[in-house]
């Protein structure tokens, strides 16, 4: 089989990598019909982040398409569409996964839809239900609310648990685009004030991947038993916090990965998900927002969209 791999001087080259094969009896093996670009793959392009132990060293941290292996008496069989999150190895024709980390697409889905769906919603998920501990009614901030990721982030919050969402852009139009998409209060990051804003309407939950020096003073002005969950550091690694507050409002500071946990994890992390936000899938309550579908040829142009900034929700690629 051929897969997008990376060459000595970060580019893509589409080469055979040898057969894709079962490791062991709770395998699925899928043929890829469409992936979707996250900003891991641009860092793993960059050589600074690897993919775990065990995955194939090609990008790809999300994928749908045919079943055409799977465990006998399992939950999928050949033939079924799913749609499947992965430790790397996505941007190939065909990828080996476990099959608690494959899941049906929603009824009703385009399979180009369905690739935007396990990465950034998974995320969403664990961050917002199992590490947030998100109540209805609380308030919620999402930092870069018009990226995949923001997406899901605003869409759960909002048409799932029931909070207040307050997200920052980039553009006045991308947070229009997020009012629309279920954001009560958006803020631009080149115009607007954010401590202000944060300080106006103190916030029980966050989520963010870009950290920088401005997360110290947003985090000052949370709700006592704040969350604030740091997911990267887009704006820098280094802020500074005055640590009595922690102990005065009894905040909690969480550094969270999807990607690092056990294949056990994200099979109960995916479970949740299917229970929890399917049913509005298949309602049409929401759905994942598709900033571009592009021929895996076009990888390099399709990531580049990302590095620029450009997209509101996922950037999709096709191979079949």
């Amino acid at each position: 089989m051929k897969a997008m791999c990376i060459d000595e001087n970060r580019n893509f080259v589409w080469r055979d990598v040898g057969a894709c094969e079962c490791h062991d009896e709770f395998d699925v093996k899928l043929k890829v019909e469409a992936c979707a670009i996250n900003r891991a793959d641009l860092m793993q392009r960059a050589g600074i982040y690897a993919p775990p132990e065990g995955w194939p060293l090609w990008p790809g941290l999300e994928c749908a398409g045919e079943v055409l292996e799977a465990p006998a008496g399992g939950r999928f069989k050949p033939g079924d569409k799913v749609c499947a999150l992965l430790g790397g190895g996505g941007y190939a024709e065909e990828v080996v996964v476990p099959e608690g980390m494959c899941i049906p697409v929603p009824k009703g889905f385009e399979i180009w839809e369905a690739a935007g769906i396990p990465e950034v919603y998974a995320t969403a998920y664990l961050n917002l239900k199992l590490v947030g501990e998100i109540k209805k009614g609380e308030t919620f901030f999402i930092n870069g609310g018009e990226g995949g990721l923001g997406v899901a982030c605003i869409q759960l919050a909002k048409h799932v648990f029931g909070t207040k969402v307050i997200a920052q852009v980039a553009s006045d139009e991308n947070g229009e685009f997020c009012r629309k998409i279920g954001a009560d209060i958006v803020v631009n990051r080149f115009k607007d004030d954010l401590v202000e804003v944060l300080n106006a309407n103190p916030v029980d939950v966050a989520v963010d991947p870009v950290g920088g020096p401005l997360m110290g003073k947003c985090i000052a002005g949370m709700n006592m038993l704040g969350r604030w969950i740091s997911l990267a550091s887009m704006a820098g690694p280094e802020t500074t916090i005055d640590v009595n507050l922690l102990w005065r409002k009894n905040l909690r500071i969480i550094g969270s990965t999807l990607r690092r946990r056990s294949p056990e994890e994200k099979t109960q992390i995916l479970q949740g998900l299917v229970d929890e936000v399917w049913p509005a899938f298949e309602a049409r309550k929401f759905a994942p927002f598709i900033h571009k579908v592009m021929p895996i040829a076009e990888v390099t142009e399709a990531q580049a969209i990302l590095e620029r900034g450009e997209n509101r929700g996922k950037v999709v690629l096709l191979l079949h």
